[in-house]
């Protein structure tokens, strides 16, 4: 029965640290356009996305990371002998990146709110696909174990990766040409 809860919570704590992962970043992007802003925008912008990185990192991403790897204990502990398995091994160090990950986005809502990043908005956009890559590839593990299907799970990820590549792309492009034509149609008013 420990089992199931131990299940029942890694996966509450999962699901809530991954809405963090796909949320701080996007948050990144804003904060980094908000730069681009003139005042008093930008300042207010920053400030209220600097409020809303912190809580985001503080009150849900830490502690469900917490229970995460709380509940993976509770869950190895109940059966050791998974410890033995492959597929184990390969989601471990999947997260051991999204550890890491997490860490650097730590580090970039820091330098975000000291106004030191260097990253844009467009980066950011980047830098946000890669935990859904790697939710990708832990959920086909933990749903798949030893028999994941290799050759069609390599593919759908290497398709859906390219896909959100040229999603990224033609979304920053329109953004780009919509600003473009703004700032001609208002050239053209103040003429």
């Amino acid at each position: 029965m420990a089992y199931q809860w131990f299940k029942a919570f890694h996966i509450v704590g999962i699901v809530c640290w991954f809405a963090g992962l796909f949320y701080l970043p996007r948050l990144f992007v804003y904060h980094a356009e908000a730069n681009e802003q003139a005042e008093p925008a930008r300042s207010i912008l920053r400030n209220q996305y600097q409020i809303m990185e912190k809580r985001l990192y503080r009150i849900i991403m830490t502690p469900a990371l917490v229970l995460t790897i709380a509940m993976a204990i509770g869950l190895v502990y109940t059966e050791p002998d998974v410890l033995k398995q492959p597929w184990l091994h390969v989601k471990l160090a999947c997260v051991a990146l999204l550890i890491i990950y997490d860490h650097a986005c730590l580090r970039i809502m820091k330098s975000l709110a000291a106004d030191t990043c260097k990253m844009t908005g467009q980066q950011f956009r980047w830098f946000n696909e890669f935990p859904t890559v790697l939710f990708v590839i832990i959920v086909m593990l933990a749903v798949f174990k030893n028999d994941i299907p290799t050759s069609a799970t390599a593919w759908g990820i290497f398709g859906m990766s390219i896909a959100m590549a040229a999603f990224i792309q033609l979304y920053a492009r329109k953004r780009r040409l919509a600003k473009e034509q703004l700032a001609t149609s208002a050239t053209e008013v103040s003429a």
